[in-house]
């Protein structure tokens, strides 16, 4: 499949992986880049100053050792703040800045960031404006196809974000209203593709090569960006571009390689978060890894309550069959 320009950077494949708070932080982002996708975004940032020397927000603007060009995505309303915003994040080595008017999540429509900002097309021109003139770097938008069912602003809003510079949108095919309900529609983004000349990712409800294909061919996008499809399943991206490319199916890989990739990727999260938060937040990558296999809820009941990393990693090598040779079985309990 071709790849996509974002300003200086080729996107190969076009396929990315989507910001999702408290899922791509570095560890998943890193693997999602080696299991091919072309770019990986990062869970939002608050644009906040005072929030910015939280731990919470060190790990989120932890980029060491990430393959480039590295996104970052960036919420709020205020067109000043979310612009030092970028300029902060730009210091930290981002190359991409994203900024977020598709999250549907209360606590952020509430204070007027995210999709709540689809209500007020003059707000999102400054901000768009502002973020753009502040930095070198390009920056994207990520949109739904409007605040509601029956306001569908999505064509008007990316109009105003192309004349303001943005170098690139993402479009969730639902309405800040419809959350994460119901199935997407791909209509808008078609239009949305039609009325604009910058590159335009498609979004939401891809979850496997066939409909990815479909998705392509119904909206013409330049990518697609997947997000919750990936979360336990990050080779997504190689599966869809050989379908994209050869028409064929890769084989499903082997439980112990997926058991091999969910060691690395638990070791990786305590390298980052330290053993307790490690631990606690690598519970939910167990789930989605697991949740397709047989004997999944005995283990659950085991891997759910346990708090040393060591154990953790014990319980889910032994789940997947995976030999002494990954260091994990025959470390000391």
């Amino acid at each position: 499949m071709r790849g996509m320009k974002i300003g200086p950077h080729l996107i190969e494949p076009a396929l990315v992986l989507a910001p999702m708070a408290g899922v791509t932080d570095r560890p998943f982002r890193v693997l999602c880049r080696r299991l091919g996708a072309g770019l990986a975004v990062s869970e939002m940032t608050i644009s906040d100053p005072r929030m910015w020397k939280t731990e919470k927000s060190r790990t989120r603007m932890d980029h060491a050792g990430e393959a480039g060009p590295v996104s970052v995505q960036i919420a709020g309303h205020d067109p000043a703040l979310l612009a030092e915003a970028a300029r902060h994040n730009v210091g930290h080595g981002a190359d991409i800045i994203d900024i977020n008017m598709g999250c549907p999540a209360k606590k952020v429509c509430k204070v007027d960031a995210g999709s709540a900002l689809l209500r007020d097309e003059a707000l999102v021109a400054r901000i768009c404006a502002a973020v753009v003139a502040a930095v070198p770097v390009p920056v994207t938008l990520k949109i739904r196809t409007g605040w509601s069912r029956s306001e569908r602003n999505g064509v008007r809003i990316a109009r105003i974000a192309e004349d303001a510079g943005i170098a690139a949108l993402a479009v969730h095919g639902r309405s800040r209203e419809d959350r994460f309900e119901g199935e997407a529609e791909y209509d808008t983004i078609a239009a949305i593709k039609q009325a604009v000349r910058i590159p335009v990712m498609a979004n939401g409800d891809i979850r496997g090569p066939e409909q990815a294909q479909r998705v392509l061919r119904h909206t013409g996008a330049d990518a697609l960006m997947i997000g919750r499809a990936a979360q336990g399943r990050p080779w997504i991206f190689r599966e869809i571009r050989h379908f994209l490319e050869t028409g064929t199916h890769l084989p499903p890989p082997e439980r112990d390689w997926i058991g091999r990739l969910l060691l690395e990727h638990l070791q990786a999260m305590v390298g980052l978060y330290g053993e307790a938060q490690g631990v606690r937040i690598g519970r939910k990558h167990i789930r989605w890894y697991c949740e397709d296999h047989d004997g999944v809820e005995d283990f659950w009941r085991v891997v759910s309550t346990e708090t040393v990393s060591q154990r953790q990693q014990q319980a889910v090598a032994r789940f997947f069959g995976v030999d002494d040779g990954f260091g994990v079985l025959s470390a000391a309990a």
